[in-house]
């Protein structure tokens, strides 16, 4: 079968479109043919080796896919060959086949294309473990965004503004800004990109106090990082909540007098590791992002979907982080 292998740590141009032995299910697991995997900005991280988790190589990137049961392995019970599903694997989802086990899927609606379901369960995911689990969000809270119209800042925008929230977006770009906007932001905010001085960084302050109601937010939800972190930071209101959900514009230094003087809550959001410690959570977290979507509230956006031969393309687009809303792989 063909598998989209990392085989040396580096850029999209390290991956290798190569053919390997498809896999039997052990005990527990279940066998899919693969027929979408949606990408995700930690991809590119793990096959540069700078993720939290490191595989063996040869590997396969993908976190999240959606297929067909092909074979079910000794103990299963709760799925059959023919069975559509969704699958958080966190890893090795660019292939034709994989085996996974059973307690990480999700029956897949005739309803759901599989290129919605694979582009669901990550960036929505995290983004609704963040604002619920994590950020304690209720209808009125005011919500900040940083990377508004990538994977997660998109649905963490349009997930905030479904459950009654006022939403303001930190975007890069005008076209970005407005693409939050359809999603239910009320207002966006152009934010600089790379390092800025002090100066700037209190002139970015202004700006998204400005923006928000109030001049505060209650929940900021941070994907980028960097020198944004501060900035965002400093507009939270009393016991207000900072999400560290990523930071690929470098893990970002926060004096701690800012909290201290808040009373506010920095906590991390990793749903990755989240879907192995609470399997229930995780899926209880998918029955409602899936009612939601049913029901027309939440609608994941596909950015680009490309071959699976154009797997290389996908990360070199991802990492020139033009994307708006997800990009998706079809096998």
């Amino acid at each position: 079968m063909k598998a989209v292998l990392s085989v040396a740590p580096g850029g999209p141009e390290t991956l290798l479109i190569s053919d390997i032995a498809p896999p039997e299910p052990k005990p527990g697991e279940v066998r899919i043919t693969v027929k979408a995997a949606a990408m995700n900005y930690p991809d590119l991280l793990i096959i540069e080796d700078k993720y939290q988790f490191r595989p063996e190589r040869p590997f396969a990137p993908g976190a999240e896919l959606s297929g067909v049961v092909d074979k079910v392995g000794l103990g299963v019970k709760d799925y059959l060959p023919g069975d559509r599903v969704m699958a958080l694997p966190l890893w090795g989802a660019l292939v034709q086949q994989i085996c996974i086990e059973a307690s990480m899927c999700r029956r897949l609606p005739d309803a759901v294309s599989f290129e919605k379901a694979a582009a669901l369960q990550m960036a929505y995911g995290t983004a609704y473990y963040g604002l619920t689990e994590r950020g304690g969000m209720k209808a009125g809270d005011r919500v900040l965004v940083l990377g508004a119209a990538g994977g997660v800042g998109l649905a963490a925008v349009e997930l905030a503004n479904a459950f009654g929230a006022t939403v303001t977006a930190g975007v890069s770009t005008a076209e970005k800004g407005e693409a939050a906007k359809a999603r239910g932001a009320k207002n966006y905010v152009i934010c600089p990109r790379g390092a800025i001085d002090r100066e700037k960084q209190r002139a970015v302050s202004e700006d998204l106090r400005q923006a928000l109601e109030g001049g505060q937010s209650d929940i900021v939800v941070d994907t980028v990082g960097g020198d944004l972190a501060g900035p965002a930071l400093r507009t939270l209101a009393w016991l207000g909540r900072f999400l560290v959900i990523g930071f690929p514009s470098g893990i970002p230094s926060i004096p701690a007098n800012l909290p201290l003087l808040k009373s506010c809550d920095i906590r991390g959001v990793f749903w990755g590791a989240a879907v192995k410690r609470d399997v229930e959570a995780h899926q209880r977290a998918m029955d409602t992002l899936l009612d939601m979507y049913a029901t027309g509230r939440i609608d994941p956006k596909i950015h680009a979907a490309y071959p699976m031969e154009d797997a290389v393309r996908a990360f070199a687009e991802m990492k020139d982080g033009k994307p708006i809303g997800k990009v998706v792989v079809t096998i």
